[in-house]
């Protein structure tokens, strides 16, 4: 079965009105823009390539910020602009898991 996609990415940008813990408290914005620039920049993006998505809750809000990567279903959390070019490297390049990031 072909893919339209090589990786979907989704990213919880989920903000929780009760001021709970979320990850739009935690950056997931900034990384979500950061990511999707790069990939488009890297020529990654596209039919066949990568497409990274918003994502509402995706229930690990006390893990975040999350976000997943299909169709491995690779679950991240990330600090910053460098742990999103680890991943874009790493994962979506060479196709390997960035371990230290990955969420059980």
């Amino acid at each position: 079965m072909t893919t339209h996609f090589k990786h979907h990415v989704f990213f919880c940008l989920n903000k929780r009105p009760d001021g709970e813990s979320c990850c739009q408290d935690k950056g997931a914005e900034a990384a979500f823009t950061h990511m999707k620039a790069q990939v488009k920049e890297q020529s990654l993006s596209g039919i066949g390539k990568t497409r990274i998505n918003r994502a509402g809750c995706l229930d690990r809000c006390g893990e975040g910020p999350v976000m997943v990567v299909y169709p491995e279903a690779v679950w991240y959390t990330f600090v910053d602009h460098e742990d999103i070019d680890e991943i874009i490297e790493s994962h979506l390049v060479n196709g390997k898991v960035v371990k230290r990031l990955l969420i059980d």
